[in-house]
């Protein structure tokens, strides 16, 4: 399956994200007050702190809203989608109860920091596959591997992978 390419962050920032609730807030104070963190630091340094790669959390975030971070999508389930990853709002429970409101997630970085925390998830549950990627949108498996088909396509796309014989 998809291998896991990772760069290690900085020291500094692996004592930061320690836990998932420091990390998602500190990620939102230094993105929103010292504009430290550039998008594309965050998508190596969320990959590298949950051990997801990069890659694909760049290639959700383009098939989700082209990189929009300020997207808000309504479904028809009444649930909404939030930032360039699309969290949903079934997760907001959960991320209220870490201390992370569902407004942080417009952030930019903080987005992205919770989208690979919910990938690393899917990827506990499945594994370093395809299905965990298809996960991340859907459990259902017929949405979930038309799901996993798109990220695959924009990654041979975008070179990241090659195309299936």
């Amino acid at each position: 399956m998809f291998t896991t390419a990772l760069s290690a962050a900085p020291r500094s920032r692996q004592r930061m994200f320690s836990s998932l609730p420091v990390a998602l807030m500190l990620a939102a104070v230094l993105s929103l007050s010292c504009g430290m963190l550039r998008a594309e630091d965050c998508f190596n340094e969320a990959g590298a702190y949950q051990g997801v790669n990069p890659s694909v959390l760049r290639a959700v975030a383009w098939f989700e809203s082209k990189g929009d971070p300020t997207a808000i999508n309504r479904n028809s389930n009444g649930s909404i989608d939030v930032g360039q990853l699309q969290i949903n709002s079934v997760h907001f429970g959960d991320l209220a109860r870490q201390g992370i409101p569902h407004r942080a997630l417009t952030d930019p970085c903080v987005n992205v920091y919770v989208a690979a925390w919910l990938l690393k998830q899917k990827m506990v549950k499945y594994g370093n596959t395809w299905r965990a990627i298809g996960a991340y949108h859907s459990e259902s498996p017929k949405a979930r591997d038309a799901y996993a088909r798109n990220i695959q396509k924009i990654l041979v796309s975008w070179g990241e992978l090659q195309p299936a014989q």
